[in-house]
Order: structure tokens, then sequence, then C-alpha cells
């Protein structure tokens, strides 16, 4: 998505005009997340189940699209000090809607909620933004925000080292008791709502020792030099503008969709069983990874900063087995040997990614295109999720959201299935040097095994396997259907145009910026 949009920025001709700046921080008030909340719902439910596991996590996967937003909606209704929320994309739909009323609920209720937005998506939102900033238990800041609030094509040619870094982080965090961690934004792609495509995709529930470090990472990010308060940026509230929200809150409770989408969240047990301490969480060790928020505005070149360092260091060398799953898969020369030096040592390793008919990015399809061949040759195993892959149902075929295309969004990787990583990191130059990225670092052979018997027994039917023909340099398509292998030779369900497109953006000097 942003990587779209910094693509036609280096190639559109824009007139160029002066810088506009941005406001001074003075005045802002620094704030923390509560320490004193082990007396609300969540915190006594957490630490009674987690007396017996001291200094464990608690850990939850959340696979499903529509247990990931019952789960926000859930917690968020039975918050009683604060919701701290932090994502790079919140959209102006049914999902993100519902998720907005139920922390205005929370609000109203006199629970402090912070929301820390990045400001590449937010055109369109900021009357939204400036209503929602008028609870006086609210507080919107913008990461990294862009002056010019309908120009932003503009601050790419006047402040493109500054705005071309995003904040891609992704947490929940409530009573600093209960945070959801992984790869989903805020938007009916991710949870499987409205009509278009849907992500597959990735997010943990923790409780325990993790909890205090990410909200712990949410405050640094808060009160960062990048985290402008909202109201600075998209100016004060219309006269009207609390009620078009509560209009807007409305329109997406009576929308048909919402309506069945909702009765499906209501069915959702999880926050109950986590209450009622009988949810199956996994206690283990789970280390928080993330970059220092400074990467956003230091250019040096620092490595102290960065998250991949870390987590290299802490995922550790494989030496059985390696999986990947990446939508924007872009190793570049030294990634891709790397990986092809563990593949030719023995390590099992697999990749799955987007393929070109299901990408949203053609760009970073062109830079992974071109090491396709070496990690082949080396005995990598590539794996490209179809654009035709329907939904997973939740319920029967007649329930919202369970049909329609697919995309890959998860990002999780895992080491000789004993640790697997879960968060908002892609395998692409842009999470390692550009944008800010944070996950979880788990220690389990229960999530790592379960992760490899998923691709083992799915990315086959879900995916093209992408292989070389005997003569060593011809790549082919192959797609097991229940009728057979079907074999292509070109990139499947995909016009010549598509494919020509592919071919000159490989030609560009864009891969650093993927």
């Amino acid at each position: 998505m942003f990587r779209r949009s910094v693509v036609a920025a280096l190639v559109a001709f824009v007139f160029l005009a002066g810088c506009a700046s941005l406001p001074p921080l003075e005045g802002r008030v620094e704030t923390k997340a509560f320490t004193d909340t082990g007396d609300t719902i969540l915190g006594r439910a957490v630490t009674q189940v987690a007396a017996a596991h001291p200094g464990k996590s608690g850990i939850y996967p959340v696979p499903d699209p529509r247990d990931a937003l019952a789960a926000r909606l859930l917690l968020a209704a039975a918050a009683q000090r604060s919701i701290d929320a932090q994502y790079f994309v919140w959209h102006a739909d049914q999902a993100g809607y519902l998720l907005l009323e139920a922390l205005w609920q929370a609000a109203e209720r006199g629970v402090r909620v912070r929301l820390l937005l990045d400001d590449m998506y937010t055109r369109g939102l900021d009357a939204t933004l400036a209503a929602f900033g008028t609870n006086p238990n609210v507080e919107v800041r913008l990461y990294n925000p862009f002056p010019r609030r309908s120009a932003r094509a503009l601050d790419f040619v006047t402040d493109f080292e500054r705005v071309n870094r995003r904040m891609h982080n992704k947490s929940f965090t409530v009573d600093n008791q209960v945070a959801i961690v992984g790869g989903r934004n805020i938007g009916n792609e991710y949870f499987a709502a409205g009509t278009g495509v849907a992500f597959t995709d990735l997010d943990v529930i923790a409780i325990g020792t993790v909890v205090p470090d990410i909200s712990n990472e949410f405050d640094r990010y808060w009160n960062s030099a990048s985290a402008y308060p909202a109201g600075s940026i998209v100016g004060p509230p219309a006269p009207s503008a609390v009620e078009e929200l509560k209009r807007q809150f409305s329109s997406a409770d009576a929308d048909a969709e919402s309506v069945q989408y909702l009765d499906a969240v209501r069915s959702t047990p999880m926050v109950r069983n986590l209450v009622d301490r009988t949810l199956d969480l996994e206690w283990t060790t789970a280390r928080l990874l993330y970059d220092d928020p400074a990467k956003t505005l230091d250019v040096t070149g620092r490595t102290d900063v960065l998250l991949l360092p870390e987590l290299l260091q802490t995922m550790r060398r494989p030496e059985a087995t390696l999986d990947l799953v990446s939508p924007y898969f872009v190793p570049g020369e030294g990634g891709a040997a790397a990986l092809a030096a563990a593949a030719e040592r023995g390590v099992k390793v697999r990749v799955v990614t987007n393929s070109l008919s299901s990408t949203d990015v053609p760009a970073v399809h062109a830079g992974y295109a071109k090491r396709r061949r070496t990690l082949l040759r080396a005995g990598v195993h590539l794996y490209e999720l179809k654009a035709t892959q329907a939904r997973v149902p939740h319920g029967d075929s007649s329930e919202v959201g369970s049909t329609g295309s697919a995309a890959l969004h998860a990002k999780t990787f895992a080491v000789d299935r004993t640790r697997i990583f879960v968060g908002s990191f892609n395998l692409d130059p842009r999470s390692a040097q550009l944008n800010t990225e944070m996950g979880l670092v788990i220690e389990s052979a229960t999530l790592a095994r379960r992760l490899g018997e998923a691709l083992d027994a799915q990315a086959p039917k879900r995916a093209y396997e992408v292989r070389l023909k005997p003569d060593g340099d011809t790549i082919e398509w192959i797609e097991r259907t229940p009728s057979g292998e079907i074999r292509y030779d070109t990139e499947p369900k995909t016009t010549l145009s598509e494919r020509f497109k592919v071919e000159l953006l490989s030609l560009l000097p864009i891969e650093p910026l993927l």
C-alpha cells in the first residue's frame, strides 16, 4: 500500500513548492501507561491465572479474522482504566467505525483512550479524528504527520527523507493487562468484513510479563518527537462534528452486513473465557522486539535503533527448518544469499508470499521476482498465494465474508519448529531500514509446529508451488487441484501487461524503498 504511494510519488511529475512546517511540540503533555490496574476485571483475571506461571507470558493465537475483531471489541467493552491503540492503518469503513465506537463508549464511561496513528493513510479522516478527540478521556496523536493535508504528494518532494519513514507498528492494550500484537491493521479487509478482498493474517493475545513491555513500547512512541497531537494537525472540530461522528457510528451499527457480523462477534467466547480463566493459553517465554522511534528521524544509518539485528540474534541460526510467511518478501541480494546458504547446508527453507495476481503492490513483486532463481537453485521452497483462494468461512458459506478473493498479510516465521515471530515486520528493505516495526519472539514448539503443519497441509492447496524446470533456468508454477496438477509457464492468472509492468519495475533502482 505505502510502497505504491512512494513509487507513484517518485515517477509522477509535481511542481515543487516551499516546505510546509510542522507545529511545535511545546505544550504536549507526556503521559504513560497506568501501572495500578490489578483491581480491574481484567487485572483480577490475569493475576489469578498468572500466579501459577511466574515470569512467563500467556499467549493465545488469533488466526481467525472475526475472532480478531471480536477480541478488540470485547476487550474495549471490558476496559476500566485505559486503552492504548497503535496502528499504521485505520480505515473509515464498517470495521473501522465499529472499533472506533467501542473506544468512544469506553471513554464515555471514564476509560482513558490513547490512539496513535501513522499519518500515511488518514486522508479523509481529519474531521472524524477531530470529533473523536473532543471526548475529554480521548487523546489522538498522529505519527510523522504531513503538514499539507490535501497535497501530501508535495511533502514527498520537499521532505522525502522524513515522510518516507512510517510507523508500521500494531498493538492494542487494555488496562495494561491484556495486549493484542500482530499483523492486522484496522479495516474490513483485515477482519473478513464487507465484500472486498480479505487478508490472511495473524495476531496473538498476550498476558503476563510481556504486557508491561508492550505498554512501554507504546509510551516511547506516544511521547516521541514524531508523535503530534492530532488537533494541531487536523484543526479544530466543526460545530456539528460530534453529531456527525455519532451518525457514522449509528450507520455502521445499522448496516445489514454489520448486524450480521456483530451477531457472529457476540458468539465469540474468547474474552469471556479469559475473564473466567478458562482460555487455553500457552505459558512460555515471549520477548517483545521493536525499533526505537528514533529510526523515523535518524538518517545516519545507525544500527542501534533497529529491530532487525536483535531479531536475527533472538531467533538464532536455523539448524533444521525455517518457515517464512511474508506478504511483501524482498530479500535483496544479501537476504537471498543468506537463505540460499541455509538451504545449501541442509535447512528446509520454505517461503510463502503473494503471487503477482494476489499482491497489491506490483513493485514489491518485482523486487522479489528477480531473486527467485537464486533461491530455487539453492533448494529453497517457494509458494505464492492464489488470488482466487476463497476466504475461510467462520461458519457456513452464507455468512458475511465467507467468499471472495484473498491476499496474504501475515508476517510470521518459525525456526526449527521451536520458536516463532509474530508481528508487523516484513522481510523487505522497508521494514529493515525505513519503517518502524514491532513483534513478539515466542519460545513455543506448539505455535512453531502449528505453523509448519499449516504450511504442510495448506500451502499446496492455497498457493502455487514455484519450481525450476529440468533445464535449471526456466520457472514454472504448479497448481494442485482435485482433478490434478495444472502447470503454468508464466505468472498464473495475470495479463501480459501486468507481467510487462513488473519487468519494467524490476529494472528501476527502487529496491531499497520496497
